[in-house]
């Protein structure tokens, strides 16, 4: 009868290793990420470049499929990484990408000149 208290402990621990691997895929990949020059061109939570778009939230609009793709074989004006990365680079890569997860800024609207002071000329 209580056969069922050595197999939720079971579940339990593997469900704690399962989430440190995947933290630790996602800190090799932010290691990857630095080291291979995506900061270049790429902008992670306002640190990178700006020539590339920024992915502070790419993990919430593509899929883990498209950002392999966009990383292995390139396109609007990103070259292909294929050669450049090895396969387990790339999986930690989208690993880390996918965990950019970052709600984009509301714009706070300009609210203009006060309407109550005159302008002048």
């Amino acid at each position: 009868m209580r056969l069922w208290l050595p197999v939720v402990c079971l579940c339990l621990a593997a469900g704690s290793h399962t989430f440190g691997s995947s933290q630790n895929q996602r800190e090799h990949g932010a290691e990857v990420f630095a080291a291979s020059g995506c900061r270049h061109c790429h902008t992670i939570r306002n640190v990178g470049g700006h020539k590339g778009p920024d992915l502070s939230g790419v993990g919430r609009v593509l899929s883990k499929e498209k950002i392999r793709a966009q990383i292995l074989h390139g396109g609007n004006e990103m070259p292909p990484f294929t050669d450049d990365l090895e396969p387990a680079e790339v999986d930690v890569l989208v690993a880390y990408l996918r965990s950019c997860r970052e709600k984009p800024k509301k714009m706070q609207p300009n609210p203009g000149p006060a309407l109550d002071k005159p302008v002048s000329r």
